[in-house]
């Protein structure tokens, strides 16, 4: 079940992404990840905005930014245990790819990338709070590609002493901790700020409708096919008629006859 608006906390995908869309949290997270300093970040234009067209398309959960470099940043907040995500990092790293380079520019204009998931579980096992792969020679380890691309798993569950202090406070803040420095302090006092700005909770509001349609439409699909595929049964049987078929399928006797002549017909 879906939290309500107010119950919204740092680890809640949409809750994140509200906060990010500030650069100087965005610019310092990235700082803590990557140990690194970062002058500036950019945003596109349309994660500036809220669009809340009733598709709720224009509402991205995951952040997208750059730095002056030309270094891109794609961040995701990832709450909810699942085997999918080595995958979701392929996915990612191609659609930033795609969105770098036009049809048919030089791939050498192809930028340094960064896809950062912060999860509040241990994908692996290992107790490390941060995992990063490049690729490498399997054969020479010490070999790196040069491709470019970075991929991060952060883990707001790990044990290990492995990671800055200010890193491991970050993490620990999202992992439900108490803010322990002033800038968690501040990213909590974010937090509360949005869950009192009305346009964030349409927004909300908005996605959350979108989540059911989809939900409804797809188990709606799921009765439609199972109604075709008892249809069908029956029909192969040959030992009832088509208005009983339709009355057990709960067809009516026009889509009945229609599947005996287009067998197919529920997938198009």
């Amino acid at each position: 079940m879906e939290k309500a608006f107010e119950e919204l906390q740092i680890k809640d995908d949409f809750m994140f992404g509200a906060v990010m869309r500030e650069p100087g949290f965005c610019k310092q997270f990235l700082e803590r990840v990557l140990g690194v300093r970062i002058s500036r970040i950019n945003y596109p234009n349309y994660q500036k905005t809220i669009d809340l067209k009733a598709d709720a398309k224009g509402i991205r959960l995951d952040i997208y930014v750059w730095d002056e470099e030309g270094n891109i940043y794609d961040i995701d907040m990832q709450a909810s245990e699942t085997k999918n995500i080595p995958k979701r990092t392929r996915y990612y790293q191609g659609m930033v790819d795609l969105n770098i380079l036009k049809k048919g520019e030089d791939y050498k204009k192809l930028k340094r990338s960064f896809i950062i998931f912060v999860c509040t579980f241990d994908i692996f096992e290992e107790g490390r709070h941060i995992y990063t792969f490049e690729n490498r020679c399997l054969q020479n380890p010490g070999l790196v590609l040069g491709d470019d691309t970075v991929k991060i798993i952060l883990n707001t569950k790990g044990t290990m002493d492995d990671v800055t202090p200010e890193l491991k406070r970050l993490l620990d803040y999202i992992d439900s901790s108490e803010p322990e420095d002033e800038y968690t302090r501040e990213m909590e006092k974010e937090v509360e700020s949005v869950k009192k700005d009305d346009k964030w909770r349409v927004a909300y509001m908005t996605l959350q409708m979108r989540y059911q349609e989809k939900y409804e439409e797809g188990l709606e699909r799921g009765l439609e096919e199972g109604a075709h595929k008892s249809a069908m049964a029956m029909l192969q049987d040959g030992e009832l008629s088509y208005e009983k078929i339709a009355a057990y399928s709960g067809l009516t006797l026009e889509q009945v006859l229609e599947i005996k002549e287009n067998p197919g017909s529920y997938n198009e």
